[in-house]
């Protein structure tokens, strides 16, 4: 006979679920963005810019950039000298993996990977160490819709 250990119904959290997604609007205050770009017509600085005006504290991660935001940009999560809740990807999809495995490393509590990035094998590594996941969504988009 096969026995299952039961988990509590709130520790059973999936990818994009609706409770994963107000979890990390509402718990994960520091965000790092991964890819952040200064240029003001990239949809990471957009994006980045509306999370700050909703009073979420951002960190760039991008080797290529010195400052955005006025605040000193980081070549890689592990530069960044803060407790990072969530990761925020803004990468090609098969650089998102990189970006996954350093947020499982730092301690992150989440990773949210953008419209059109989508990396099942790493989103899977990320749920298996307990990170909340969201994938293939926009950050923007999911805060403006919980907020209505």
């Amino acid at each position: 006979m096969l026995v299952f250990e039961a988990k509590p119904i709130e520790a059973v959290v999936a990818i994009n679920s609706p409770e994963t997604i107000r979890r990390i609007l509402d718990e994960c205050r520091t965000i790092a963005v991964v890819g952040l770009s200064s240029d003001p017509f990239r949809a990471s600085n957009s994006v980045s810019a509306y999370m700050k005006r909703q009073g979420y504290r951002v960190i760039a991660v991008n080797p290529n950039e010195t400052s955005i935001f006025g605040e000193k940009a980081y070549p890689d999560l592990f530069a960044v000298p803060e407790k990072i809740e969530l990761v925020d990807v803004f990468r090609r999809p098969q650089e998102a993996g990189k970006a996954v495995d350093q947020a499982i490393a730092v301690g992150a509590k989440a990773v949210w990977l953008q419209e059109g990035v989508i990396d099942k094998a790493a989103a899977q590594r990320a749920l298996d160490a307990g990170l909340l996941v969201v994938m293939d969504r926009c950050w923007l988009k999911e805060h403006a819709r919980a907020r209505r």
